[in-house]
């Protein structure tokens, strides 16, 4: 069995590191270069920095960062926010990004998951879906959660494998911050319908989540922010739980 993959997510705005709760009630956090730096040295496996306001406010995410961050890590690293076209990918990537994230800008233009796996492969794109579940479904959000699309969760997350995500990475936002666990029960059946990688984000809040999230929710991988942020789980100390209870991951 693969290892399963421990996720820091560093959500970048104006420069720093913030967090929310349920995508509201923003705060500040810290740096993205030294906070990354230390998750790279405790053992993360991967990172993942999203820019949460660039396409809201219709801009680019910028390069220098992912440069600083890159020459402070020896592990995979991926960028989101902002990327609505190939030249952004391809900016984001020769920057020193290792895969880049999509997620509005691959609702409104489907074909630009086309165009990024053609151009670089499948293994850099990762499609991040943000979803709410409500009146009995899960419903696709875009713009940092504020805008309902009316998709539906499983059948984007089936096209965008289709048109060449290498990845999936599901937030939910119903759980997002709360720390209540994850939306294990969605994520077992989207990997259940995915052929490809799943990463879970949204509602991490001890270790035992974790273990959930790998078994009931067979995941393939666990994204968490606040827990990590703020000192209350250590990588070090997750993993070594992890591996006592029966999932592999990387020590």
């Amino acid at each position: 069995m693969l290892a399963k993959r421990i996720i820091p997510c560093l959500d970048i705005r104006n420069g720093k590191v913030v967090k929310g709760i349920r995508f509201l009630n923003i705060q500040d956090v810290g740096d993205p270069v030294e906070m990354g730096s230390k998750y790279s040295d405790e053992g993360a496996d991967e990172l993942v920095y999203l820019d949460i306001t660039a396409s809201h406010e219709n801009r680019k995410l910028f390069a220098n960062i992912v440069r600083d961050i890159a020459m402070h890590l020896n592990i995979p690293f991926t960028v989101g926010g902002g990327i609505n076209e190939l030249k952004d990918a391809d900016v984001l990537l020769s920057a020193g990004a290792d895969k880049i994230s999509i997620n509005s800008a691959a609702v409104k233009n489907p074909d630009l998951i086309e165009q990024i796996a053609k151009n670089f492969g499948s293994q850099f794109v990762v499609v991040a879906i943000d979803a709410q579940f409500k009146e009995n479904k899960w419903t696709v959000f875009v713009n940092g959660g504020r805008i309902s699309t009316g998709k539906e969760l499983f059948s984007w997350a089936k096209e965008s494998e289709e048109r060449g995500a290498g990845e999936i990475l599901f937030t939910s936002m119903n759980h997002d911050g709360t720390k209540n666990g994850f939306a294990c029960e969605a994520l077992a059946g989207l990997s259940e319908y995915l052929s490809i990688p799943l990463i879970a984000s949204g509602g991490a809040g001890n270790m035992e989540h974790f273990s959930e999230v790998f078994d009931s929710g067979k995941a393939d991988a666990g994204l968490a922010a606040s827990i990590f942020h703020y000192n209350e789980i250590s990588i070090p100390q997750l993993k070594k739980f992890l591996n006592n209870n029966n999932v592999p991951v990387r020590i």
